[in-house]
Parts: structure tokens; C-alpha cells; sequence
């Protein structure tokens, strides 16, 4: 589901909010699942708790997820890109694959592209 990488120029609280993220958007996350615990995802991850504490905080700010003490933290609904958008990253992504493109040369140009 999520992985860390240690080379990645974003610290690992913003790599776990950002592929969080990215699975509610693309739908592969349904509304009302209940994500990992904070102490379940640490440990399958190898991180502190903190890290992934501040992902949820950021999520739940970003209003992508709720937390409750009872029901844990869980995908908010309505979430999903538009399909027309969604539709559109996945047309990037196949490109960028069939061009030969690593994840970081596309992330990279991404970044360039909506800093302009």
C-alpha cells in the first residue's frame, strides 16, 4: 500500500499524507474505510508514530479523512478526482512509462508545471 523512500527529497510524514492522498483520489481507498492505526501503520512502515500521527492530521485537514476515538480514522466521502482529471493522470502516467520516465523525472516536471 505505502512505501518509504529514503532518497525521496520529501520527509516521510509528507511520503505517507501524499500516497494517502493519492489512494482516496483515485478511488482505490472507498469512503468510510478505515485506514491503519497510527502505531499499526509506524511499525509495518519502521517509522515513529509522530510521522504517521502528522499525515493523518494532514489529511484530516486537507478533509480527506475524520478521526474518532471509536471508529479510528477513515476516508471521507466524495473524495474522488473528477473522472475526466483522474482519466487524465492516468494517461500521463502511461506516457511517462512509455517514455521511459522514473517517477522522480515526472514528479519533478509536475512540480516545474504547476509552479509556473
Amino acid at each position: 500500500m505505502i512505501t518509504l523512500d529514503a532518497s525521496h527529497p520529501s520527509g516521510p510524514a509528507e511520503q505517507v499524507r501524499a500516497q494517502i492522498a493519492a489512494l482516496i483520489q483515485s478511488g482505490e481507498l472507498d469512503a468510510d474505510e478505515r485506514l491503519p492505526s497510527v502505531r499499526q501503520l509506524a511499525g509495518d512502515l519502521r517509522v515513529a508514530a509522530g510521522t504517521v500521527a502528522k499525515a493523518y492530521k494532514e489529511l484530516e485537514a486537507a478533509g480527506l479523512v475524520r478521526t474518532g476515538r471509536a471508529n479510528g480514522t477513515r476516508v471521507n466521502p466524495g473524495q474522488l478526482l473528477d473522472a475526466p482529471a483522474l482519466k487524465e493522470v492516468r494517461r500521463l502516467v502511461a506516457a511517462a512509462r512509455n517514455a521511459g520516465m522514473s517517477l522522480d523525472d515526472v514528479q519533478g516536471i509536475v512540480a516545474v508545471t504547476w509552479n509556473a
